[in-house]
């Protein structure tokens, strides 16, 4: 295929370099993968040959290779996660290996590596800046991390399992996917929605239609343990089979996970320990600011014994309030009773104050505008790869141009679970390119012509996910290996974390909390509640969520012999949650094991779903400092943008932290939280 027929062979001449998907065909992909690889291992070529090694010819040229490869990369992995296909999988399920076995070529190519070293040795008399030292190091460190140093048998074993592992993760996300579809529950008994709201009802019915059925209405089911209709519906029996539906996902039939999890697991394990990590978790966390795997591990367990009382005393209540004994997916509609009941909290009250469109732009956009000086012109002239994405161009108040931003807001069967950021082109000085980022969700589309009524937890995910676009919008880095949220994985949710405080500004929630048709603002009484009963249920979702930090960190505590003797997939997991002292029977895990995505799935979280928590230390601690600054104020923006967001990589993550906050960060703020200050 030559330059003038696939697209991805030049770069985009659209604003930004933003992919032209008018042009792209899924039968581009695969030879613009096999054409970027090709010019990307002729680049390292030229740079091995480039003679007496020197930051330029090596370390600046390696940050420059690749570009075909990239511009590929960027959109059709985001077309895997938001819309895929058969034609996608099969290119993925082609592709993978081929990446991992071609990202292997490099890292593992002792010349290279050879160069690298050279410079390492010496780098104290380069006269290097502090951001060219700081990418020198860190192409040494990866390369040695990703075996550069062993021996030729070793490494060719180690290519064998990077090769398998990117085939197991891709199986595990396409088996997820199709599972959770077809898991979806279809009634078609109008009745049995009772205490659905009117504009969720016109949502499930729009479901089943576009998922083929005739008729009725289907409940699909989002990525974690809980749905989110548990709350409302007042059929218990259709509770439990949507319940059953979750907690089944990949338990059996054709999308059974289970197989597929314990080889991850094995392959991982061996591979730790010919790095020489005695497991997988010492071996990711060796590389985050945790630090060790006892020290992620032991901040986790700490925070179980009361973390659990708090949900043991929530559902005290909760049995009270249910009358007839208590089970898994009576929680959630007990608690949204006891919220209304004793706490004078409806949820479903609120949601014609929260229409998605006012949200985004009097209240993400806003918080953003008020706080960076930034502006938002929405471009409906370019491209995109599914009809739902829009974007913005994004300013700041002098008219200098940041970059761009996209949504794709709705739930559909071609999109997987979960919410998340991804750059479809990253921010860098060195290779002139400013960023696009997007932020994907999945919130339930709503019939044509109605308004897109949201929960506060959906509101909550709007906002968090912007934190991290503004992560990428802000990025001012030389170096692409540093761009935006290329940092330690375990800091890279602080500042969205962060940004999900602007929800609650008073000043912020009075612009965007209106009715949708009256534009009448939330009555206070409803508001109050609201903020009031905040920390209500804190003990559940800090159970929960610990319980699959837990399970992670145990199924990545396996040495390659613990992994092998592992045959049960769901008798590991209830031996790991009793040995934690969390296996709750009414608190099933945030994520069970055959549909944690985020662990198995190749989303980056491999013993490192601890990261969340790790990371709202940090968080609650800054949510101290802007209060004790005074909240939303443009130069409180400046100094947290200048010392964190614009930093990507770029410096050290915590010494990003101190040099913003003045020290080290402090832990109460978050146990204050968490309602376990007295813990």
């Amino acid at each position: 295929m030559t330059t003038a027929e696939n697209p991805f062979l030049t770069p985009s001449e659209l604003p930004f370099a933003l992919p032209d998907t008018t042009r792209i065909r899924d039968d581009h992909y695969l030879p613009a993968f096999e054409a970027g690889m090709a010019q990307q291992r002729a680049e390292v070529a030229a740079i091995v040959g480039a003679g007496e090694p020197t930051f330029e010819n090596t370390v600046a040229a390696l940050e420059r290779s690749g570009a075909v490869l990239d511009r590929v990369s960027a959109l059709f992995f985001t077309r895997v996660s938001a819309h895929t296909s058969p034609a996608v999988q099969e290119i993925e399920a082609r592709v993978a290996p081929l990446l991992a076995a071609h990202a292997d070529a490099i890292r593992l190519d002792p010349e290279l590596f050879a160069r690298i070293d050279a410079l390492h040795t010496r780098r104290d008399a380069l006269g290097l800046g502090a951001e060219s030292l700081r990418l020198l190091e860190r192409h040494h460190r990866d390369m040695v991390r990703a075996g550069a140093q062993l021996g030729p048998a070793e490494q060719a074993r180690l290519r064998e399992l990077n090769e398998e592992l990117s085939g197991l993760t891709t199986a595990f996300g396409a088996m997820l996917l199709a599972g959770a579809n077809a898991a979806a529950v279809h009634v078609t008994d109008r009745s049995r929605l009772d205490g659905l709201s009117e504009d969720a009802v016109a949502a499930a019915a729009a479901a089943a239609t576009d998922r083929g059925y005739d008729g009725g209405w289907l409940l699909t089911l989002v990525l974690p343990t809980g749905q989110p209709a548990l709350a409302s519906l007042t059929d218990r029996d259709l509770r439990a089979e949507l319940h059953r539906a979750s907690v089944s996902r990949g338990q059996g039939g054709e999308h059974d996970t289970r197989e597929t999890v314990l080889r991850i697991v094995r392959v991982r394990a061996e591979r730790a320990r010919l790095l020489g990590y005695p497991d997988h978790a010492s071996y990711v966390i060796d590389d985050a600011t945790a630090g060790t795997a006892l020290a992620a591990r032991e901040m986790l367990e700490s925070l179980v014994p009361g973390a659990v009382a708090n949900a043991d005393r929530e559902l005290a209540g909760l049995a009270e309030l249910a009358g007839d004994g208590l089970e898994p997916w009576d929680r959630a509609f007990h608690a949204e009773r006891y919220r209304r009941e004793r706490l004078a909290v409806d949820d479903a009250a609120l949601r014609p104050y929260l229409e998605a469109e006012r949200v985004i732009t009097d209240g993400v956009f806003r918080a953003a505008g008020e706080l960076y000086g930034i502006r938002f012109a929405e471009r409906t002239d370019l491209p995109a790869y599914h009809p739902d994405v829009r974007w913005w161009e994004v300013s700041d108040d002098s008219g200098t141009v940041l970059g761009l931003f996209g949504a794709d807001l709705w739930a559909r069967s071609s999109k997987r679970g979960g919410a998340w950021m991804n750059s479809l082109v990253a921010q860098s000085s060195l290779l002139g390119t400013t960023p696009v980022v997007l932020n994907t969700l999945n919130l339930g589309k709503p019939a044509a012509g109605e308004p897109a009524l949201l929960s506060l937890d959906e509101v909550r995910t709007l906002f968090h996910e912007f934190g991290h676009a503004l992560h990428g919008l802000f990025s001012d880095v030389e170096y692409p290996t540093f761009s935006g949220t290329s940092v330690p994985r375990d800091f890279v949710e602080f500042p969205s974390q962060v940004n999900e405080m602007w929800l609650e500004d008073p000043q912020i929630l009075a612009s965007f909390a209106r009715h949708h048709a009256t534009g009448e603002p939330l009555p206070a009484e409803l508001l109050s509640a609201a903020l009031a009963a905040r920390g209500y249920g804190e003990g559940f979702a800090t159970t929960e969520y610990l319980a699959a930090a837990l399970l992670d960190q145990a199924w990545h505590r396996l040495t390659p012999e613990e992994a092998e003797a592992v045959v049960d997939v769901g008798a590991f997991e209830q031996q790991a949650l009793e040995a934690a002292g969390i296996a709750h029977p009414l608190v099933p895990p945030r994520y069970r094991t055959t549909y944690f995505n985020h662990v198995f799935g190749g989303s980056g979280y491999a013993a490192a779903y601890y990261s969340y928590i790790w990371a709202e230390v940090l968080d609650a601690d800054t949510v101290a400092w802007f209060g004790e600054h005074g909240g939303l104020r443009r130069e409180n923006g400046d100094r947290f943008r200048r010392e964190v967001l614009s930093r990507g990589g770029s410096v050290d993550a915590m010494t990003a932290y101190r040099t913003f906050r003045g020290r080290d960060p402090r832990i109460e703020p978050l146990l204050a939280r968490l309602g376990l200050a007295d813990d």
